[in-house]
């Protein structure tokens, strides 16, 4: 004779907000980081890999530092470090605004079918931004302004 059956246990489900909410803190977690540990000492955090191995800089050279300046409301800073951060931050704050909106509040219907040109766009600027950047006339849109090393 089989032993007493024992009752499963109900399986836990997550909020959907569980996750937005969830990314949001580790953000903000990251935010105080970077506002207290200064990335302009050396250091502190670990070097670009890109900029190690080729000597110039990638899409995302600049962002901590840019975060570190937004942190502490120097927008002219941030934009000196990473032009392109500055450029996305309100899209990726909508973005993040809308998920947690809908996590609280979900919709029955499917979403807005994504636009096939910010699937071409998006990746475009991204590479255009990082070509230009390392070039000598794009010297502007480097972090701080500054040329990329030269291998020698």
């Amino acid at each position: 004779m089989p032993g007493p059956r024992v009752p499963a246990r109900p399986r836990r489900r997550l909020h959907p907000a569980a996750a937005p909410l969830a990314l949001g803190f580790m953000g903000l977690t990251g935010a105080v980081v970077v506002h207290f540990v200064d990335p302009n000492e050396p250091g502190h955090y670990p070097v670009c890999v890109w900029l190690a191995l080729t000597g110039t800089y990638c899409p995302g050279c600049g962002t901590t530092r840019a975060l570190h300046a937004l942190t502490h409301l120097d927008i002219v800073g941030a934009a000196q470090m990473n032009i392109l951060l500055l450029a996305a931050l309100p899209f990726l704050a909508l973005g993040y605004l809308h998920w947690v909106y809908r996590s609280f509040r979900p919709s029955h219907r499917p979403p807005p079918p994504f636009p096939p040109f910010l699937a071409w766009a998006v990746p475009g600027i991204v590479v255009a931004f990082w070509i230009l950047r390392n070039l000598p006339f794009g010297v502007l849109l480097a972090p701080g302004g500054v040329p990329a090393p030269i291998l020698s």
